[in-house]
């Protein structure tokens, strides 16, 4: 019980805390962090092997990782130091380990703080309710804006149905790489899992495009995410069927279009929740869209039973947070049965 009872208060805190402030602005955020990161050595690679272009992405890669993994387990070091050589600490540590099986209250409060900060649900949902309010104040321009805020394609000539797909996509998508798969390291490794699991997850945001820039640098970085994302991406487009049974949407066209069209996209991933979310709202999504002015064709997904509509969007952000709530509880029961 003493390795568990860390684990399923985090794990309840941290998901709590991100629907309660998400990232607040005060607070710096490691992605932040991450993504100097993968600039600087962008620039280094490249300066160093121009002309072997996947090398350097490979490189790329292997060095955020290190350097993430290596200053976060450096903290908890240190942490750990404090705690074991000042007095008050070790008296408030002994209170917490006995009365909570806590051990160390400053790496506890540490592993919160990061643990929340992999978790974007609250983000997403705050980013995506700008687009939905836009739509609602037939402001198209300004919805093109903020949809842009949130999605990788081109928005300069996206319609009313354009502005709702891109942004209903991106919840679904990020229900799994936003949510369900930092969960899912979390839950696994920790905090350090957590972390490293944003760290490939913002490369492949960052340098995983098939562009003319990235065709070769992102390669690694895109098929490390595709790998790190495979189990997680199964098991949340598996959870959002069953969220649409929950959530009172079309349950069963869920299923039928999850076991079709979830395996359509060129990725191996990313039609999961999107094939889900599509078929619980009897809708139509991706087909062909610009990114960095070159069209790039793609096969459309689910049924268009209906047309899209800007309360979609409040829609599949119920499916992300029933698929949320359905995965910390099956967690928490796995931990229980493992550890109790």
């Amino acid at each position: 019980m003493a390795y568990l009872r860390p684990k399923i208060i985090i794990l309840f805190l941290a998901v709590l805390l991100d629907l309660i402030i998400g990232d607040p602005h005060f607070l710096w955020h490691p992605v932040r962090g991450i993504g100097k990161l993968i600039n600087w050595f962008e620039k280094l690679y490249r300066k160093i092997f121009a002309k072997r272009e996947f090398l350097a992405g490979a490189l790329l890669a292997i060095s955020v990782l290190i350097v993430t993994s290596g200053i976060t387990i450096l903290i908890f070091y240190i942490f750990t130091i404090i705690e074991n050589n000042i007095s008050v600490l070790k008296n408030v540590n002994a209170f917490v380990q006995d009365n909570f099986g806590i051990n160390g209250m400053l790496t506890f409060l540490f592993s919160l703080i990061l643990t929340t900060q992999c978790l974007s649900a609250r983000q997403l949902s705050r980013e995506s309710n700008r687009v939905y309010v836009s739509l609602h104040k037939n402001n198209l321009v300004e919805a093109r804006r903020n949809v842009s805020m949130i999605v990788g394609r081109d928005t300069e000539n996206l319609s009313y149905e354009g502005v709702t797909k891109a942004a209903v996509e991106t919840i679904a998508e990020n229900t799994s790489d936003g949510v369900i798969a930092p969960m899912f390291y979390l839950i696994l490794f920790g905090p350090l899992g957590g972390i490293i699991y944003k760290a490939i997850n913002t490369m492949d945001s960052m340098i995983g495009y098939k562009n003319d820039r990235y065709i070769h640098f992102g390669t690694f970085a895109a098929r490390l995410d595709d790998v790190v994302n495979f189990f997680p991406a199964r098991i949340s487009g598996f959870l959002m069927v069953v969220s649409a049974f929950f959530t009172h949407f079309d349950g069963k066209n869920a299923w039928k279009i999850w076991r079709r069209d979830s395996r359509k996209s060129k990725s191996p991933n990313s039609a999961q929740c999107e094939a889900a979310a599509a078929g619980a709202l009897d809708i139509s999504l991706l087909g062909n869209a610009y990114y960095f002015g070159v069209l790039f064709e793609k096969p459309t997904i689910g049924d268009p039973i209906r047309p899209l509509e800007a309360e979609d969007i409040k829609r599949t952000e119920k499916l992300m947070y029933m698929t949320e709530a359905l995965f910390m509880a099956l967690s928490a029961l796995i931990l229980w049965g493992i550890f109790h």
